[in-house]
């Protein structure tokens, strides 16, 4: 190769390189900009104007805390996650705002459990025992958002919405006819006649004793709605009953002439309501501040040196790190001994919102739960799910406070072992032979289990069992006896659980507070601060980024299998011992 040419190939590679540096310090100063600006915006306080309306939209997913996106305000069109204790803090302090005269609730669809929408109300009913008002509009009310809405001064619906008003429904998925056509064998083992988790993988539909629990639990909870309702809006309990079986409600003229709804309008109408109690002429603009700006001027700013700590395990209960969805072992038991051993903490309160999980990793939890108690009081605070591995925790407590409406129990163990052997060998072609030196080999889904390993299995797993309703008892101050009458598996609300003494007090998250502060000695004198404390900008951007890259390069390897790839990766969760509510399912 000429000389000549070599240089000029040399010359284009040292600009190119230099250019493509330039660009990316270019890129680089652009998003530090971006990001410094979005921290400097996320800290500053937003200004209210007096005779403002806090507007709160919660068609969006609402989780016991919600991780902040920092970036959320530069999407303004997508929905973003709202935390349940953030959205309590926000409607506390608008309570007591002067400048805010009132709540606009927008609501169609409310992503959360009844319980999460039982504490909203419970904050609206607050905020309205301070002499403001709370008006609920929309375009259509599911039967959680109608729940929710209810609450309200004032209801108005779309006329050409629909109000969902016919009662809650709950829909299992089962798994067995795919395991069958996929010749995967789920080797499983359990305790009691109601520890259903299982019947996804070994049935084709609910046993007779599942259908039983579930139907008494939706009754529970349906119950509950409607004595709700019908306080709200003076209609009697029985009147409710019959509209929500006999399906009365159709249309939105059915809605306003069984007074669940007190005027049909459009939102522009809506708005002119709100005119008038703002003392507003029919062109002044109202001044709405959303939620998304006022939590930045609500965010607890209590310096007392008595510090509550509230632990939140939301999710599913794993060893390991705490995640988004995923309650850590490793995590949790870190907070609490922080908190045991920190003089400024006074009290702790441990809000579970989960269907529990890995068996050990909550046996790990309650321990810690265990020691701290020794030391200050210790409240458990139940949201939609505190069940099984959920429950463990709880039961470790001074005292557990559950809403009516909480799902709870299912105080029994599982295990499952998936036999993959026949899939390998007869769908992809993979055999394999094991070598081991005693009778029992190592765990392995490469083949089915000996007699003998399943019975050192089915021992182990009674032994967890007994593990977990010796523990149970203690925490309850109850005979292993008694308390195995309410065990097996079975699945509770917070009201029959109050009754069957699972439970101490039917109450909100408030109610676990003020409990916290009384044992405590506190008074009015504390903080409230959560914990495990949110991820760090960089962490979330950083963080995101990686798990982006990693789903894109698993679905790229697997093409149309990726979605069959998610499910596997769900149903893993359930191998080995297992405290885990018997069943995933939606009210709607």
């Amino acid at each position: 190769m000429p000389l000549k040419i070599k240089i000029m190939g040399f010359i284009k590679s040292f600009f190119a390189s230099c250019l493509g540096t330039i660009v990316g310090v270019i890129a680089l100063l652009f998003i530090g900009g971006a990001i410094l600006s979005v921290m400097v915006a996320a800290d500053s306080s937003v200004s209210v104007a007096s005779n403002s309306v806090l507007y709160l939209n919660l068609d969006a997913p609402i989780a016991e805390q919600a991780i902040e996106d920092p970036f959320a305000e530069f999407f303004p069109g997508e929905s973003q996650p709202i935390g349940l204790l953030q959205l309590k803090e926000v409607i506390n302090h608008a309570k007591t705002d002067s400048k805010i005269e009132g709540i606009y609730l927008n609501v169609n669809y409310i992503m959360a459990g009844i319980s999460t929408v039982d504490e909203i109300r419970k904050s609206l009913i607050d905020f309205k025992s301070s002499g403001k008002w709370v008006i609920a509009y929309s375009d259509g009310y599911s039967e959680g958002a109608y729940y929710l809405a209810s609450v309200a001064d004032k209801i108005y619906l779309n006329p050409e919405g629909q109000l969902e008003f016919n009662g809650l429904s709950a829909e299992i998925a089962f798994f067995k006819k795919m395991f069958d056509k996929l010749e995967i064998r789920p080797q499983v083992f359990r305790v009691g006649e109601f520890k259903s988790a299982v019947e996804p993988f070994i049935r084709e539909d609910l046993s007779e004793e599942n259908k039983l629990q579930l139907n008494a639990m939706l009754n529970s909870i349906h119950d509950e709605m409607l004595s709700e309702i019908s306080e709200a809006r003076q209609i009697p309990k029985a009147k409710l009953k019959e509209i929500s079986d006999e399906v009365l409600v159709r249309l939105a003229d059915d809605a306003l002439e069984l007074k669940l709804v007190d005027e049909l309008l459009y939102d522009d109408q809506a708005r002119g309501e709100l005119r008038a109690l703002l003392g507003l002429d029919e062109e002044e603009k109202i001044d709405f501040i959303r939620y998304a700006e006022y939590k930045k001027n609500s965010i607890s700013l209590n310096t007392s040196s008595n510090e509550i700590a509230v632990i939140v395990a939301d999710g599913d209960i794993m060893p390991g790190r705490a995640d988004n969805g995923v309650v850590g072992s490793s995590t949790i038991v870190k907070e609490i001994r922080r908190a045991r051993n920190n003089d400024e903490v006074k009290a702790i309160i441990v809000r579970i919102n989960s269907p529990g999980g890995v068996a050990q990793a909550a046996d790990e939890m309650w321990r810690e739960i265990w020691l701290a108690k020794q030391q200050k009081p210790v409240i458990a605070s139940m949201s939609d799910y505190a069940a099984s591995g959920g429950y463990y925790l709880a039961m470790a407590c001074d005292t557990i406070v559950a809403q009516p409406t909480t799902i709870t129990g299912s105080i029994g163990v599982f295990s499952v072992i998936f036999d993959m052997s026949q899939f390998l060998s007869n769908k992809i072609g993979v055999t394999s032979e094991e070598v081991k030196t005693g009778k029992v080999g190592g765990l392995s889904f490469t083949r089915p289990m000996s007699e003998m390993e399943k019975e050192i299995w089915q021992t182990q797993t009674d032994e967890i069992y007994e593990t977990f309703t010796k523990k149970a008892a203690e925490g309850r101050g109850m005979s292993q006896e008694d308390i195995k009458k309410m065990a097996s598996g079975r699945v509770w609300t917070g009201v029959q659980a109050k009754d069957n003494g699972l439970v101490d007090v039917l109450g909100g998250y408030m109610d676990a507070v003020e409990i916290a502060t009384q044992r405590s000695g506190v008074g009015s004198d504390y903080a409230l601060k959560y914990y495990p404390q949110p991820k760090s900008l960089l962490d979330q951007i950083t963080g995101g980024w990686q798990e982006d890259v990693r789903a894109d390069a698993t679905k790229e390897k697997l093409g149309t299998l990726y979605p069959w790839f998610v499910q596997w990766e769900k149903i893993k969760k359930y191998e080995g011992a297992q405290a885990r509510l018997p069943f995933e399912f939606e009210l709607r």
